[in-house]
């Protein structure tokens, strides 16, 4: 069975870090695109972050230059640091993995909570 276990998250006061990972199991996912999605409470979910297969990312306009994804293939983890933490950034995140714009398998997710 396919499983991404996100681990990383907790609360954390405005202007702090986490690191945020995703260990995959059942799957070797060097060939795939891995992203990063979150849900805050009552709304819908979001894109945070991708990264290709071959290493190109992309990130939502609301985390530029605060938030960076990163994969270790090596370990089939994939990662997203977030600094400069905002109220704003409180929700669920999700790890998620694309296989051929065909296949989704998403994480349980992993609370991020900013707050004073």
């Amino acid at each position: 069975q396919v499983q991404l276990v996100e681990s990383g998250g907790g609360l954390v006061q405005p202007g702090g870090s986490l690191r945020l990972s995703c260990a995959a199991a059942g799957v070797i996912f060097s060939s795939d695109d891995m992203g990063w999605y979150r849900q805050a409470p009552g709304k819908e979910r979001e894109l945070v972050a991708t990264i290709s297969s071959g290493g190109s990312t992309t990130y939502a306009d609301s985390v530029k230059g605060r938030f960076t994804i990163s994969r270790d293939n090596a370990k089939n983890t994939v990662y997203l640091q977030m600094n400069s933490l905002e109220p704003e950034d409180t929700a669920v995140n999700y790890c998620h993995l694309n296989r051929w714009r065909i296949y989704h398998y998403w994480g349980r997710g992993t609370q991020v909570t900013v707050s004073s």
